[in-house]
């Protein structure tokens, strides 16, 4: 029998403070790589469906598991310690714009077993996996007009937000993820409704797992694009008392590296993450980034030298080989060590 998600959530603090932990890199980008068409990602049981879904990755989990478990079984050989569930868009509010809000929870409890199984497949004693519940940010922003002419227009409020993210923690947290990661973020009200959730979720469940919060800095402000520089962003989450706080997407290693330097310095007792893109967008790569496994498993290096990390991955334009890259480049450096530390409370 397997070992419930709050027992294998133990582990985790325990090796972060040991040694640095990888994660995995980009599904949409490996996605691609499959070329699916239109009938492929409908399947049989949306082949009548009256609307297009190509691009819906998360519906993939229902209609090509195996293209889905393929991925994250590359990533688990490549290194990985920790998958993310393929559920960037598994919100209601993501999948409206498929017409498949319906299908959200059912979407995220396919997706965390799918992860879970692969991760049980690969783990050993000396080198348990774990999955990660993925909650990415929702194509609509409670802080942000979509009307530049109105500034005050909102087309999503914190509500619904927090019961799109309730819907979602349970499905995953039901399929078997061990830890639950908040990433993408752009607008810190949105984050801040996934992380009311989820405290409601454990709150009723009883079970607390561990969070990673990982925020995204736009551009070379500094700021996410609700406006927030990283010390105020990790100041606006750090009462959801994260496993780990840091920085994904948007940036290659190269620039986000000012940005982890701050983290690190104001989060001296939480672990740090950080998984960046492959550079810059390229279309004349094969990945559309210009990043070589080479280039992004160096700069991370470096990190590590620094003293920065303690999980490290890769976000879009990332692969495979980025992340068996990677993992050779930081295997037996230490981990960051941290002040003191406050991981997660445990239920009850």
């Amino acid at each position: 029998m397997k070992a419930p998600a709050y027992t294998r959530a133990q582990a985790l603090p325990g090796i972060l403070q040991n040694r640095i932990m990888v994660l995995d890199g980009a599904m949409g980008t490996m996605i691609q790589r499959f070329k699916l068409t239109e009938a492929q990602y409908r399947g049989e049981r949306f082949k009548d469906f009256g609307k297009d879904v190509k691009g819906n990755n998360e519906l993939l989990s229902l209609t090509r598991p195996d293209v889905i478990s393929s991925i994250h079984e590359r990533y688990l050989g490549a290194g990985a310690d920790l998958i993310e569930t393929n559920t960037f868009g598994a919100t209601s509010i993501a999948q409206a714009d498929y017409d498949m809000a319906d299908l959200a929870a059912e979407m995220n409890l396919a997706s965390a077993r799918l992860a879970r199984a692969a991760c049980d497949k690969f783990s050993t004693p000396e080198k348990p996996r774990f999955v990660l519940g993925a909650l990415g940010p929702t194509p609509k922003t409670a802080s942000i007009s979509p009307n530049v002419n109105d500034p005050g227009e909102r087309n999503v409020n914190f509500e619904q937000l927090r019961a799109a993210y309730y819907e979602q923690v349970q499905a995953l947290v039901q399929g078997g993820a061990d830890a639950l990661l908040v990433e993408t973020i752009f607008d810190t009200l949105n984050a801040k409704a996934a992380l009311f959730a989820i405290d409601e979720y454990f709150e009723a469940s009883g079970e607390r797992l561990p969070l990673i919060i990982s925020g995204t800095v736009t551009d070379a402000s500094g700021r996410i694009l609700s406006g927030q520089t990283v010390t105020a962003f990790w100041y606006s989450v750090r009462h959801a008392q994260p496993l780990a706080i840091g920085l994904n997407c948007a940036l290659g290693a190269a620039l986000m590296r000012p940005y982890i330097q701050e983290l690190h310095r104001a989060a001296p007792d939480t672990f740090i993450s950080c998984y960046p893109n492959a550079g810059l967008p390229n279309p004349m790569s094969d990945t559309g980034f210009d990043e070589t496994p080479a280039d992004t498993s160096r700069l991370l290096h470096e990190f590590a030298a620094e003293g920065l990390v303690n999980i490290v991955g890769g976000c879009c334009g990332t692969t495979p080989e980025h992340i068996a890259a990677i993992d050779q480049s930081v295997r037996g450096m230490p981990a960051r060590g941290l002040q003191s530390a406050v991981f997660y409370r445990e239920a009850a």
